[in-house]
């Protein structure tokens, strides 16, 4: 049963810049840059034929390229602390392009998501870091902007259960592209 989700890869230069957001956290287990992503729909572990009607449903899509930035640091969890992240700056192409994987998953037969899409890219998971030491590292980061990148394509990611996420292997890739206007209106 493969576990899968989509995502848009994270292009080399961004990921390096993301690198260097790495250390001065203790209890932090960093992301490899190699696995930086950005989330689009969790799939989660499902047997084959789901799988193949899964990656069928995403050749249907038919969304622009467009730009995104990745826009300052944060965490999740609040109180408890459990992963600091980039978060990407506002997009309306890029929540489009999400909310278009849900609807799809969902004609699939998958349940619904249950959180709010939040976009951002994971770059470390926490284990007994402080609220303090969170605070204290986003402080010395706040600053973080990522040059603006292209999005021309979206991936469906398989990886296997393991600690701190990864590897991550690109099973099917997706361009975005302009499709004439006949073709659109023929496909609704």
């Amino acid at each position: 049963m493969p576990r899968l989700f989509t995502a848009i890869e994270i292009p080399r230069d961004v990921g390096e810049a993301l690198s260097m957001l790495r250390g001065g956290l203790p209890g932090a287990r960093w992301i490899d840059r190699e696995n930086y992503h950005l989330t689009l729909r969790f799939i989660g572990d499902i047997d084959d034929a789901t799988a193949r009607e899964v990656a069928y449903a995403l050749e249907g899509v038919a969304r622009a390229p467009f730009t995104l930035r990745l826009d300052g640091v944060d965490a999740f969890g609040g109180r408890k602390p459990r992963a600091v992240f980039a978060a990407v700056a506002p997009n309306p192409a890029l929540v489009e392009l999400q909310a278009e994987h849900e609807r799809l998953m969902q004609r699939v037969g998958l349940p619904a998501e249950g959180r709010k899409f939040a976009p951002h890219v994971s770059l470390a998971r926490l284990r007994d870091s402080s609220p303090r030491q969170v605070a204290d590292y986003l402080a010395t980061r706040a600053g973080f902007r990522s040059m603006p990148f292209p999005v021309e394509r979206f991936v469906l990611y398989s990886s296997r259960a393991s600690v701190g996420g990864g590897p991550y292997v690109v099973e099917a890739e997706y361009p975005l592209e302009v499709l004439p206007e006949r073709a659109r209106l023929g496909a609704r």
